[in-house]
C-alpha cells in the first residue's frame, strides 16, 4: 500500500538591510536575529525528515539565496557535513552555509555601496523569488508526493508604498498557488504585508521585544497552517486595506480610479499616467432651479 508522502517546504525571507532602525542603532541585533532564525529553521527540519528549507537574504539592492547554496558551491560545502560536538550533520550544514553566505553578501555590499546610500528593502522582489523557487520544486515532484509550501518574512523595515503593485501581484499569485505567507515584524506595523497575510491565510505578528524572537517563532510560526486552528495563538490584527496611489506612492483613503487599467490616484488627472487614457474633465455641478412657492388664496 503506497501512502502519499507530504513534504513541508519553508522559505524564510530575512531582511538584512542596514537601513533598518533596528540594525542601524545596534549592529549586533543582526547576529541575534540570525541565530534565532537558524534555530527556528533547524526546528522545522527536525519535525519531519521529509521537510525542506530555503532561506533568502533581502538587502537594499539585491536578494540572494543563503540556503541552499548554488550548485557551484557544492564542492566547497562537502567538508561541512561532519559532526561538530555531536551536532546533526544537516544542522551543521545549514548553519555554516547560511553564516558564510550572509557574510559574503554583507562584505560585497559594503564595498559596493557608499556609506549612507542604503534605501528601502526589496521585499516584494524577494517574495517573487521565493514563489519562483517554490514553483520550480513543485514541478520536479514525483508522482505520489505532495508539498505544502509557505513563506515567512522576518523584517524590521517600514511599509514601502512604492512596491504596492509588486506586492499585490505577489499576494494573489501566492493565493493561486496555495502558498501561505507569514510575517514577523520586529519594529512596526506594515499594512501591505498585513493584506498579504490576510489574502493567503497566513499569520501576521509584531513582536513586542527582540529578545523573545525565537520564542515567538517557535510558538506562532513553527506549526503548519492546518495545525494552527487547534492552537491558542495571538488574535488576528485588524487589516488596513488602504491602497497606494500611483502618483505619490502614498496610502490613501479616498482617490480616483482609472476605469481602464484600475490605477489609483489621489488627485484627478485628465490623462492616466499608466495606460495614457484621456478622460473628460468633470464639469461644474448642475444648479437645481428653485421651486416656486404657489400661494393659495
Amino acid at each position: 500500500m503506497n501512502e502519499e508522502v507530504e513534504t513541508s517546504l519553508l522559505v524564510i525571507v530575512l531582511d538584512t538591510n542596514p537601513a533598518q532602525r533596528l540594525l542601524r542603532e545596534r549592529t549586533h541585533n543582526l547576529t541575534q536575529c540570525l541565530e534565532s532564525v537558524i534555530a527556528f529553521a533547524n526546528s522545522h527540519l527536525m519535525l519531519k525528515s521529509a521537510n525542506r528549507l530555503a532561506m533568502l537574504a533581502c538587502h537594499s539592492r539585491s536578494t540572494e539565496f543563503l540556503f541552499p547554496p548554488p550548485p557551484a558551491a557544492f564542492g566547497t560545502q562537502a567538508a561541512m557535513l561532519r559532526q561538530v560536538d555531536g551536532q546533526y550533520e544537516l544542522f551543521t550544514h545549514v548553519e555554516k552555509t547560511i553564516r558564510q553566505s550572509l557574510q559574503q553578501l554583507l562584505m560585497r555590499d559594503t564595498k559596493s555601496e557608499p556609506v549612507g546610500s542604503a534605501c528601502e528593502s526589496l521585499l516584494a522582489g524577494a517574495l517573487a523569488m521565493a514563489l519562483c523557487y517554490i514553483h520550480r520544486l513543485e514541478q520536479d515532484l514525483s508522482s505520489g508526493r505532495n508539498m505544502n509550501s509557505r513563506i515567512l518574512v522576518v523584517t524590521g523595515s517600514a511599509d514601502s508604498a512604492s512596491q504596492y503593485m509588486s506586492y499585490m501581484n505577489v499576494f494573489f499569485t501566492a493565493q493561486k498557488q496555495n502558498v501561505t505567507l507569514d510575517v514577523c515584524s520586529m519594529e512596526q506595523d506594515m499594512s501591505l504585508l498585513q493584506q498579504g497575510c490576510d489574502i493567503t491565510g497566513g499569520l501576521y505578528l509584531r513582536i513586542p521585544q527582540l529578545q523573545g524572537l525565537l520564542q515567538y517563532l517557535l510558538w506562532v510560526f513553527l506549526p503548519e497552517p492546518p495545525i494552527r486552528k487547534k492552537l491558542v495563538l495571538p488574535p488576528p490584527v485588524k487589516v488596513d486595506y488602504r491602497a497606494a496611489c500611483f502618483c505619490h506612492r502614498e496610502l490613501i483613503d479616498i482617490g480616483f480610479v482609472c476605469s481602464v487599467c484600475l490605477s489609483i490616484f489621489c488627485k484627478f488627472s485628465p490623462i492616466c499616467t499608466t495606460c495614457h487614457t484621456v478622460f473628460r474633465s468633470p464639469g461644474p455641478l448642475p444648479i437645481k432651479p428653485k421651486k416656486r412657492k404657489i400661494k393659495l388664496n
